[in-house]
């Protein structure tokens, strides 16, 4: 069995289908967009042909997730709330701002909510096939505190 096989990003597919062109096994070619995944032979040909390069080549098994260490955790989520205090300000600036600065805005603020993101993936939350994650999960559903703050997060970025 191969190594790797084919993944499409859908966001990127542009629907140029080359790929169901040159897949030797019909992987490609399904109703769900996606490569299927018990017939990829991991050949790549499907990543080359593709013009927006929306396929890419990913290992069948993922590396073990390396430990977090609660040192680099805090420093995380103090960046994160730094940030998050930012796109407040961001936004109370962008409700007097002219056209061309609301876009610089929201790209500042789009940025920063991305960096937010990449630091609580790295801080092992988001991703929900992870124990991080479902003991946050199982966290906030138990502590009332907690909820209420994951529902100002939420509301916050909405």
């Amino acid at each position: 069995m191969a190594k790797k096989h084919a993944y499409r990003n859908i966001k990127m597919c542009t629907k140029d289908c080359l790929c169901l062109f040159v897949c030797p096994t019909g992987a490609a070619n399904n109703e769900t967009g996606q490569i299927d995944y018990s017939k990829c032979i991991g050949c790549g040909a499907c990543a080359e042909a593709c013009p927006s390069k929306a396929i890419t080549l990913i290992p069948n098994n993922m590396p073990e997730i390396q430990p977090k260490y609660k040192s680099i955790i805090d420093k995380n989520f103090k960046l994160a709330n730094f940030k998050i205090e930012e796109i407040k300000i961001l936004k109370y600036l962008l409700k007097k701002a002219t056209n061309e600065e609301q876009k610089i805005l929201k790209a500042l603020i789009y940025s920063n909510q991305i960096i937010i993101e990449d630091l609580m993936r790295e801080s092992g939350y988001m991703l929900p096939n992870t124990k991080y994650s479902k003991n946050l999960l199982n966290n906030i559903r138990k502590n009332e505190e907690l909820k209420e703050i994951a529902q100002e997060l939420i509301e916050e970025f909405e």
